[in-house]
């Protein structure tokens, strides 16, 4: 052990931090969004050249709040009848259009529903908007009409909705403005289907998603410079006729992790974390010895990679059941022993500030958000994950929103307090497109409000000392984006390091 160590673990080459918490980070992101607000409301007034706005958000920074506030006013301006909010999924429609029935009024807000997903639409739903299948059935002063991009973009549809309710302010277009959510995971030849249904366009999201679609080429033969399978707000970086601003705050992390949040987006001008050192920890119980040592580290907040040896061999190096089945081993002392995640409170009237008391969630609670999140890139293995899971709820009287197994991919825009990853990069040989994909492991390890335990066998720093040199993009579209080996030790630079032997014989 090297004098960085705590216990078995080294502490962080890159444990980069900041002063600034509470309040006086929560606020950097109202300011941005004060600012979006004002040139939203100059380019609805015809006093701003902008025809875009782009509001750049890194993994837990609020965005859904900046998005909810625009839309609410815009609807509510003089020079504004209609607006429209897309993004790609059902799962995320649905959350928008009850967010913003409560906030505008169930008549004022319509959810424009495939037939197909009509009757998965939950109550809740149904409760606070208006839900049709189709244009004519929109009442006739909706403000706000939500609808998937594959909904929206049908051939004729926004012909239809401008039939049934009237041309927007314009005059000729069906809506005002079109709102898009998770604006950077809808490719450029979906968005092409809808861009012209409001003169005036809004995307908000994540840049650290998964992109649209990976792919090793260029399919666009006719102009080497557009891609149209990458994001669609990748078109308008630096253009002249669109506003773009990123919101410089994450509310999600806990502060331990901010190194390993900037290492995903080093563009930045800055970013800082709303909790504060100590805000977040795991309380745990009456766990001892070995277990203990390994969920103390990963309450301290900081990101941690345990390396496990000694286990038998895996199926497939992204197929690896005995590295799973020690994950559920943790995970059965975890609930066992009663742990807990803590928080420190934060004033509802004043964003961020302290109020200086105390929760704490426990299994069997009614949480909003899983307690723990196993991840996995591969079906197969989450399949493992998902049979881990069902002993774990059997053994222990758990729900869904006690411990949960999902891919990746289908987890991104979610939020847990615990994540335990296999790391992509477990047992592989050689970077290749899928497992050095830069979303994929951005979304693996940007989900937990209270820790991130990444497992994986022996070996990744040889892997990434000895892999031929490849070229990585994560930034600079067209293309797919991989991660070089330089930006992945960059990534594990930024987590606390473990190694442990389960063999007999260790």
């Amino acid at each position: 052990m090297n004098d960085d160590q705590r216990g078995p673990f080294t502490a962080p080459i890159d444990s980069a931090t900041s002063d600034t918490h509470h309040h006086e980070a929560a606020i950097l992101n109202d300011i941005v969004a004060d600012e979006a607000s004002a040139e939203l409301q100059l380019m609805l007034a015809g006093g701003s050249p902008m025809q875009r706005m782009l509001l750049k958000a890194s993994a837990g920074a609020g965005k859904s709040y900046a998005l909810k506030r625009l839309v609410v006013e815009a609807a509510q301006h003089a020079r504004c009848r209609r607006v429209a909010i897309t993004a790609f999924t059902n799962k995320q429609v649905r959350p928008l259009a009850i967010a913003l029935g409560q906030s505008l009024g169930r008549d004022r807000v319509a959810l424009l529903s495939g037939r197909d997903s009509f009757a998965d639409v939950p109550q809740e739903v149904h409760d606070a908007a208006t839900v049709v299948t189709q244009a004519k059935q929109l009442p006739h002063d909706v403000q706000v009409v939500i609808a998937t991009v594959a909904k929206l973009g049908a051939f004729g549809e926004a012909r239809r909705i401008r039939d049934q309710l009237g041309a927007a302010f314009d005059g000729t277009s069906a809506f005002d403005v079109l709102f898009v959510d998770e604006a950077w995971q809808i490719a450029h030849h979906l968005f092409d289907k809808i861009a012209k249904v409001a003169p005036r366009v809004v995307g908000v999201g994540d840049v650290g998603q998964l992109p649209p679609l990976e792919i090793g080429e260029n399919p666009w033969r006719g102009d080497p410079g557009f891609n149209p399978y990458r994001a669609w707000p990748t078109d308008f970086d630096g253009d002249a006729e669109t506003w773009s601003r990123e919101l410089p705050t994450v509310w999600r992390p806990a502060a331990g992790h901010l190194a390993l949040w900037r290492a995903f987006y080093p563009e930045w001008a800055s970013l800082d974390c709303v909790a504060a050192p100590g805000d977040r920890t795991i309380d745990l119980g009456t766990m001892e010895e070995d277990a203990a040592v390994v969920w103390s580290q990963v309450g301290s907040g900081v990101p941690t990679l345990l390396e496990v040896g000694g286990l038998p061999d895996p199926e497939a190096p992204d197929v690896d059941l005995p590295l799973m089945l020690f994950a559920e081993q943790l995970l059965d002392q975890f609930f066992e022993h009663r742990a807990g995640l803590v928080s420190a409170t934060y004033d509802m009237d004043v964003p961020g500030r302290p109020t200086g008391a105390w929760e704490t969630t426990h299994a069997h609670g009614d949480h909003e958000n899983p307690l723990v999140t196993i991840l996995a890139t591969r079906n197969q293995s989450v399949d493992d994950a998902t049979d881990v899971v069902e002993r774990l709820r059997e053994r222990h009287g758990l729900t869904d929103r006690d411990v949960i197994a999902s891919t990746v991919d289908s987890w991104q825009g979610q939020t847990n307090g615990i994540t335990i990853a296999i790391h992509p990069l477990n047992g592989a040989s050689q970077l290749d497109a899928f497992n050095s994909a830069f979303g994929r492991l951005a979304v693996a390890c940007t989900r937990a409000t209270h820790g991130l335990l990444m497992l994986a066998r022996p070996g990744l720093d040889a892997l990434l000392e000895d892999a031929p040199a490849r070229p990585g993009t994560p930034f600079g579209e067209p293309g797919t984006r991989q991660l070089p080996r330089q930006t992945h030790q960059r990534i594990l630079a930024t987590f606390a390091r473990g190694a442990i032997d389960v063999s007999e014989n260790a």
